[in-house]
């Protein structure tokens, strides 16, 4: 069994950054994807950004294009998520993922291993 921790969530003003947190622990992988998600309430859970074991290829959402930064620390088995420019519609739980697998994964139904969410939310 693989546990996903996220920390870093808040509140913040419009404009406003936050950094989210995910920290793998327990079962390790020679190597794995992983990718953050989010959900708002009375939506469905929505893509938001995934990155590869080597941090080489990644991809977002358009929604956050530009704004949004995924990155990874192999050694602390951590992945982050630096958001700037925060706007109203990015209010949501914040969850990241993970699955072994050396290439991109975007779908959920891909993902084996889930955190338990970080609150964003974002005032205007």
């Amino acid at each position: 069994q693989v546990q996903l921790v996220e920390s870093g969530g808040g509140l913040v003003q419009a404009g406003g950054s936050l950094r989210l947190s995910c920290a793998a622990s327990g079962r390790t992988f020679s190597s794995f994807a992983m990718g953050w998600f989010r959900q708002a309430p009375e939506k469905e859970r929505e893509f938001v950004a995934a990155i590869t074991w080597s941090g080489g290829r990644r991809s977002y959402t358009n929604s956050v294009k530009d704004r949004f930064t995924i990155s990874r620390d192999n050694d602390k088995n951590t992945v982050y998520l630096q958001m700037n420019s925060l706007k109203p519609e990015d209010t949501a739980v914040y969850y990241c993922a993970a699955v072994n697998s050396g290439g991109l994964v975007i779908s959920p139904y891909n993902y084996d291993y889930w955190g338990q969410g970080t609150q964003v939310t974002v005032s205007s």
